[in-house]
């Protein structure tokens, strides 16, 4: 398989652009490092395309290593044909591979193998080729009876042989095939509940059918999940004879005495093995399709949140509600740092409505509290009563937001969390980073496990390995396009910078611990464990504000300083980037990122997205009435529509027939996470906690 073709085919790629991008890789390049310095190889391919190429090459060469791996095992039995080498060659996915192998694979014993130990393969070929009729068919039965090998009549002698073509239909890669494809067509996934008087949230597929071509994922992994916790029966049917058109396809005189025996075979060998494992088969590809489509929509949801702009040189007090245990207050300055915290009691058991309020208007006054962040969780719209209440009777301009708070106890009882505070209790670590996250959202959230971030949906049923891979891609496709200052980053922010691990992580912050401030990049090289490889992969991302040299403080990669001080002795304004491009020997779309560095020096791409939602004012449930307008962040995006912030209770729900006037194949398509849109209150269900909101017309 010539793998450049295929990939330049399938990504509509020219072919010098998977040639070199593939060899970057296999140069051990990081892929933002490529998709940032190595535009002129790559033909200015972005983060995602080179991953997804990359998950891609994977593939392809795993594909080819099995097939050589499979052609090898069965050359080993002595069964290996020119044909069925050709057959295995030109498969194009694994499971093919597979389906070919299955019929030379070691099999544990069954009824089939014990036939085969009783020597009745022979009569197996006899009857499944159809090659003797009549008197001849009978004395070849008889020859086979041998009580020694335990065949003691011609019952078990058939019987036997009947096992073994049961066994080698249902093996067979090309009806396999076949049989795959008219299912898929022409499939139903039926779906009954195990106990139908029990009330469960599947309730809705207690008695559902759908066709296997069309099933939505979310549907998929819904189902799957019910089935898992036993309160769903899921089957796979088909209105189609499929029996009947193997019987038609595999018996070639249906008049001859053999040609009974091979339908008992296939009837026996369809409902016994063949027809179990392709809907084994269906289902888990229908599961992984599903889970992939799952995991892009959680990557998706991920990267704006990760990227929503910080709210930079603002004090924050960060509010982790509670009932019981009360609500945990922590005030951080404009550089995340704790200046004070205390625990106050507005919620029920305790009602210490205005005790708190002094408390909070104590804390505003003393460190100019400019903004309050508030967790969603738990008694989150009661503590955004008390708090709207209290910036109502002070005169300093505060405002407050609600923060989503999910992970904040994950960092809290995290090593790192008791890294940064070992002397805090770890309720108050969550108040901090829940202060923290609206200061600098991706610099808090790093130190995170991505999938406790609460984006996406069934992250718990997905493949988690895949998960991990593909969040940890988002994150560091982040980190480096954002970029990280040097002298302040936590070892948790550095690991994502291209090239750097943990361990060299941990080095740059001891260093930094012990010789102070860096002044500029070339002393990364002093750091243990810091090569000159790494160095290249690395350095561009990191940043040194106030270095020796302000070309540090931009995303202008070292090996490219002599071509951005030779551009700043001229006026580039008024000569053709081109020709300057020539002359500096330089490729055009390293010397145009080069210009933009040069003209926004430490500029952060997040600035010029729009600033999240601040309030001063409680807006409840009961205030909503239809048809009522309303701005809102968008907190969640999934297969069926978007999950709302509008200041409310409840998130309210932009179903995917409410998302536009025009037709919708997926939300992600229309809305992504932290945006700020404009929605339209169609239904409110307060008992219930439910509003359904329309962005259409709006």
């Amino acid at each position: 398989m010539d793998i450049i073709k295929v990939l330049s085919e399938e990504f509509k790629l020219k072919p010098f652009q998977v040639k070199n991008t593939v060899q970057l890789l296999d140069e051990g390049n990081t892929i933002p490092f490529i998709a940032r310095y190595r535009k002129e190889q790559t033909g200015e391919l972005q983060d995602v395309v080179i991953r997804e190429l990359s998950n891609r090459l994977n593939y392809l060469r795993n594909l080819e290593a099995r097939k050589e791996e499979v052609i090898r095992l069965i050359d080993e039995q002595g069964k290996l044909t020119e044909e069925l080498k050709e057959e295995i060659l030109a498969a194009e996915t694994l499971q093919r591979v597979d389906d070919l192998y299955r019929p030379y694979r070691p099999k544990r014993r069954t009824r089939a193998t014990i036939a085969k130990e009783k020597g009745l393969e022979p009569l197996a070929e006899i009857i499944f080729n159809q090659s003797l009729d009549g008197e001849e068919f009978k004395k070849a039965i008889l020859s086979f009876i041998d009580e020694e090998k335990g065949v003691n009549n011609e019952e078990e002698a058939l019987a036997g042989a009947m096992d073994i073509i049961a066994e080698m239909v249902s093996d067979d890669a090309d009806y396999r095939e076949v049989l795959k494809k008219i299912i898929n067509d022409k499939g139903i996934i039926e779906v009954e509940a195990v106990d139908k008087e029990e009330k469960s949230v599947y309730e809705m597929y207690y008695e559902y059918k759908e066709p296997v071509k069309s099933i939505a994922n979310h549907r998929i992994l819904a189902i799957n999940r019910g089935e898992k916790e036993k309160k769903l029966k899921v089957s796979l049917s088909i209105d189609t004879d499929l029996i009947e058109l193997l019987i038609d396809k595999i018996v070639k005189d249906k008049e001859k005495d053999t040609a009974i025996y091979i339908e008992r075979a296939i009837e026996d060998g369809y409902k016994r093995l063949l027809f179990p494992s392709l809907e084994r088969e269906i289902r888990n590809n229908l599961t992984e399709r599903a889970e992939e489509e799952a995991i892009k929509v959680f990557a998706i949801n991920l990267k704006p949140l990760l990227m929503q702009p910080p709210i930079k040189g603002k004090t924050v007090m960060g509010i982790d509600p509670g009932y019981r245990t009360g609500c945990k207050v922590a005030v951080v300055d404009e550089t995340g740092k704790l200046l004070d915290y205390t625990t106050v009691y507005p919620t029920e058991p305790q009602n210490q409505v205005e005790e708190t309020k002094e408390e909070l208007k104590k804390l505003i006054d003393k460190y100019s509290v400019d903004i309050i962040a508030i967790g969603n969780g738990t008694a989150s719209r009661e503590t955004e009563l008390v708090v709207a209440d209290t910036i109502k009777e002070i005169d300093r301009e505060v405002s407050y937001i609600i923060v989503s708070e999910a992970g904040a106890s994950v960092y809290s009882a995290s090593e790192v969390g008791v890294k940064e505070f070992p002397d805090l209790d770890v309720s108050i670590r969550g108040a901090i980073s829940i202060g923290r996250r609206l200061q600098d959202p991706l610099a808090e959230l790093v130190k995170i496990d991505p999938k406790h971030i609460g984006v996406g949906q069934y992250q718990h049923d997905l493949n988690q390995g895949k998960l991990d891979e593909t969040l940890k891609g988002v994150v560091e496709d982040c980190v480096n396009t954002v970029g990280v200052d040097l002298n302040t980053a936590s070892p948790s922010l550095l690991k994502y910078v291209s090239g750097i691990s943990t361990r060299v992580a941990n080095s740059l912050v001891k260093y930094r611990e012990e010789n102070g401030k860096f002044t500029n990049r070339k002393q990364l090289l002093q750091v243990k464990g810091l090569g000159e490889k790494t160095f290249v992969q690395c350095a561009g991302f990191l940043r040194i504000p106030d270095g020796d040299n302000p070309l540090d403080n931009t995303a202008v990669h070292p090996e490219s300083y002599e071509v951005a001080e030779e551009l700043l002795k001229i006026d580039y304004t008024k000569e053709d980037l081109k020709t300057i491009a020539e002359k500096l020997d330089v490729g055009l779309p390293t010397l145009q990122d080069i210009i933009k560095e040069l003209e926004k020096p430490g500029r952060d791409p997040r600035d010029e997205l729009p600033k999240p939602i601040l309030r001063q004012d409680v807006l409840k449930m009961e205030d909503l009435k239809k048809d009522m307008v309303l701005n809102g962040t968008v907190r969640n995006v999934v297969d069926f529509g978007a999950f709302v912030d509008i200041g409310v209770k409840s998130d309210g729900l932009v179903h995917i027939s409410q998302l536009s006037d025009k037709f919708v194949k997926h939300p992600k398509e229309v809305v992504q996470v932290g945006d700020i849109v404009k929605v339209r209150v169609i239904d409110i269900d307060i008992e219930r906690g439910r509003i359904s909101l329309s962005m259409k017309e709006v």
